[in-house]
Formats: structure tokens, sequence, C-alpha cells
């Protein structure tokens, strides 16, 4: 299937979510067809349960078998170690697409969704990537646009001010408005995020490194540094069901105690891009002033929202208290 020519190519990665990811690919149907030269590609990170065989069936009962290719994985490498497996040989072939569009299967894409992003990155050379706008189901918006991690937007977040407006305004990573319109973002979600082959062959495929978590800020930091745009593309819309495909950041669960990768990930996109002394400032910037601030819900008998063990955490697993480390390659 992958010698016909290709101008998009799809990756979903599943991992224990075979119903989310068979609705994703239903969602699908109409897309492919109004576009042709696209093919999906499923990866399945070891799911160990009943993944392979209820997605298999489905592509085989759905006669998807022209459209859609399965890919089961000997184990699970995180979400960056899924998606390149089905890239990298893609993007060596004689005949690579002009894009890979990065989408979770805990998603349903809106009619047109795929063909907006298309039309964009073929309009606009110089973009690099370019993301989707993530909504609940009702079609209420979701943060999918941000700004770069630093010093000031982690002092930013452990500060919680409910002043400071012009600060946080100009330093969060989530910026106070979700833009309207199409718009130039530092990077954007990697539940939907359209990539053009040639920033892979620029920059390479996403660091397996990072478990799950900070990827996608990487590889679009990765990406600008190598002189390509990211854009915010609001016009292409995709249904997000928050935290089903990971189980961390559903906003309808109790908070969990956060899983190690994610302090490992973040860990790993200060020092890599930034070094080990930055990436302890960094952690110092959010520790201190989020301990205060801490204090003061607990003086005033506020709750906090944060996972449990967040702070003790946050510390065990800083840049500091890991020791010197080296930037990752």
């Amino acid at each position: 299937m992958l010698n016909n020519p290709l101008h998009l190519l799809i990756v979903i990665v599943n991992y224990r979510t075979p119903d989310l990811t068979i609705d994703c690919l239903q969602s699908l149907v109409n897309e492919v067809r109004s576009l042709p030269g696209t093919r999906v590609i499923v990866t399945d990170n070891a799911s160990g349960d009943d993944s392979v065989d209820k997605i298999q069936t489905a592509i085989e009962n759905e006669s998807w078998q022209d459209w859609v290719s399965f890919m089961p994985l000997e184990h699970n490498g995180g979400f960056a170690f899924g998606n390149n497996a089905a890239i990298r040989p893609v993007i060596n072939s004689p005949t690579p697409p002009n894009y890979v569009l990065l989408l979770n299967p805990d998603t349903i894409v809106r009619p047109g969704a795929l063909k907006v992003l298309m039309d964009f990155m073929k309009e606009h050379p110089q973009v690099g990537i370019a993301g989707s706008r993530l909504e609940d189901p009702d079609g209420t918006p979701q943060v999918s646009a941000f700004r770069f991690h630093s010093i000031l937007s982690e002092l930013n977040a452990g500060l919680r001010l409910r002043f400071g407006k012009k600060f946080k305004e100009r330093w969060a990573v989530i910026p106070p408005t979700l833009p309207q319109e199409i718009t130039q973002v530092d990077w954007v979600a990697g539940a939907s995020m359209i990539v053009r082959r040639q920033v892979f062959e620029q920059v390479g495929v996403m660091d397996e490194g990072y478990f799950m978590y900070y990827e996608e800020a990487d590889f679009c930091l990765q990406t600008n540094r190598a002189g390509w745009t990211c854009y915010y593309v609001p016009e292409s819309r995709v249904v997000h069901l928050v935290g089903q495909s990971s189980g961390v950041t559903d906003p309808k669960a109790p908070r969990k105690r956060l899983p190690q990768y994610w302090f490992d990930s973040r860990r790993r996109y200060f020092v890599k891009n930034h070094g080990w002394l930055y990436a302890s400032l960094a952690d110092a910037a959010f520790a201190f002033p989020f301990a205060l601030t801490k204090l003061r819900w607990m003086l005033m008998g506020q709750r906090s929202n944060y996972p449990p063990n967040f702070l003790i955490d946050f510390i065990r697993n800083s840049a500091i208290a890991k020791g010197f480390i080296q930037s990752p390659q």
C-alpha cells in the first residue's frame, strides 16, 4: 500500500483504547475519500489487552484495508516511539508523503478538518507545523496552542497570582485567550498536528527520550530553531476526549499522582534545550513560589487543584535533586 503515491500520512498510536481508535478511524472515512493520496497507519504500543484483535477485526469488517495499515509493536516505548515507528520508514521510502498528521486515538475529526490543514500548508510553504482547534464534543474549545516553557513561565506558574495580569499574559505557557483566527504560535498540541515532510528530513523524527508529555513542545522547538514556523488553525476542528488515551489529564476523573515519566519529560525538556543550570533555575523559579502559594492555600483553608504529592515529587525529580545531567542528544 505504501508504495502507492502518498500525499498525507495519518499516524494514530493506540495503547489500550481500541474502541476509541476505531471511532477515530470511523470519523476519517469521508475525510480520506475526499483527499486522494491519504493513508493511515495505526500502531499499537504493546497494549497487552484485546486491542490488536479488535482493531484488526474492525479494519477487516469495515473493509478499510485499502487506506489503513495496522502495526503492532513489540514494546511500549511511548508517544514519540509509537509515532516514529510508522513515520520513519515512510519518510525514508522512495515516495514519502508531503505531510504527516499526528492524531490521537481519543479524537473525532470534524468534517473538512484535514482539508483545512492541507490547504493551509500548501498556501504557506514557510510553515513547518500546524495544529487543529481541539474541542469538547459540545464544541467548547480546548487549549491547544501554547508558548515555549521558560524560567519566567515557570515563575508565573508557581506564583499563581490573582494580580499581575500583564506578567501572566506575557509569560504564561497557556495564552490568556485562545486565538479565534489563524495565528503563529510557539507550539501546538500533538493530538492533531500536521508536519511538513521537509521538517522530518531536516530536524529528524521526534525524540524518543520522552515517554509522554513535552515531546511535541520539544519537536516544535527544534523545528523553530531550524527556521520553520508553527501555526494554530482553528478552522480545522477536532473533538478531543481529553485524557482518555493517557489516563492522566482527564478533567472528570479524580486527580491522580503524576507518573514518573511526566517529571522525567519535563526535566529532559529543560536540560536538553537550555542546559542543566537553566533547568535548575527553572525548577527553583517554580518550586519556591509554589511552596509559598501552597502555604497560603493552607492558611486560607483552600484546597489545591494540583495532583497529590505534586510538590514533593517535583522537588525529588528536579534537575538539582537529580544532580548534573548532561544534555540529551
